[in-house]
């Protein structure tokens, strides 16, 4: 489903979260999404156990440390992979990895707002034992919880800096993995990406979106798309409580929170209670 451009409105059933299957591989096809066959309610994560212990990716993270993989999951890391710095708009920094096939799609459904690849490697092992590394030793982080990347897109964001910082950052990876002259296993690269629109994300006027959009209804018109949130504009069809808020406020959406929950989709609207946007 196409979001950015369109308009989005739905009602939310709840908190209850369900189960949203898991990925399969097919031999030589590749991998594909199955539903949960019994569609069942989950109180923790978003896998019931079945799913979770049927799931094609459930060790994809520490394959390169040993232990038995199914041979469809080894043939899926045994492909190039990249090894990247990416950085969100909080200024958090996090070390990732790419396959090949998913190398500029992996970045923007992470929700980075600028990002450098430093290393590629034929085998997914040597990324991910390099992912490590850089873990070790110079204390960046795996993960970034989506709702800290949707809070931070509400605040002023200085993007000359974060871009300084990722780069430089980028430059004592790069350093610290260059490899050894009879280590061929893996290439240093240098290529910068950030996120459509990143000067934007330096003016306007966002705000966190201020209902809890698990529950109620809701309906506004998709701006743009980063990561799991979304920058939404409302119109008139809005009823706002109290006061409007600016005519160029954008309102900053965490559209993780909808995921293993369910909805009605339609023509509803939002009701807003006043909000005040950020002012430092």
């Amino acid at each position: 489903m196409e979001l950015r451009g369109g308009r989005l409105g739905f009602a939310s059933a709840g908190a209850q979260r369900w189960c949203t299957g898991r990925v399969a591989f097919r031999s030589g096809a590749g991998s594909e999404y199955v539903p949960c066959p019994r569609q069942s309610p989950v109180d923790v994560g978003t896998q019931c156990s079945e799913c979770e212990s049927k799931d094609g990716f459930r060790f994809v993270h520490t394959i390169h440390r040993g232990g038995f993989v199914s041979r469809e999951l080894e043939a899926h890391v045994m492909q190039p992979h990249w090894l990247y710095i990416a950085t969100f708009a909080n200024g958090v920094h996090k070390v990732g990895t790419a396959a090949d096939t998913r190398k500029w799609g992996r970045l923007a459904e992470q929700g980075a707002i600028c990002a450098h690849y430093v290393a590629r490697a034929e085998d997914g092992k040597v990324i991910r034992v390099l992912e490590d590394s850089v873990t070790e030793q110079l204390q960046v982080r795996q993960a970034v919880r989506s709702s800290a990347k949707a809070a931070a897109l509400a605040l002023p964001i200085d993007t000359d800096r974060i871009d300084a910082a990722t780069t430089a950052l980028a430059a004592r990876v790069r350093t610290m993995i260059e490899p050894a002259i009879d280590e061929v296993t893996y290439r240093v690269v240098d290529e910068p990406w950030r996120t459509a629109g990143f000067r934007d994300l330096a003016s306007g006027n966002r705000l966190a979106y201020p209902l809890d959009i698990t529950t109620g209804t809701h309906g506004f018109t998709v701006d743009a798309c980063i990561g799991q949130a979304a920058v939404v504009r409302l119109n008139d069809r809005v009823t706002m409580k109290e006061r409007t808020p600016d005519e160029d406020a954008s309102f900053v959406v965490d559209l993780h929170e909808l995921k293993g929950r369910r909805v009605t989709f339609g023509d509803y609207t939002s009701e807003l209670p006043a909000v005040q946007s950020a002012l430092f």
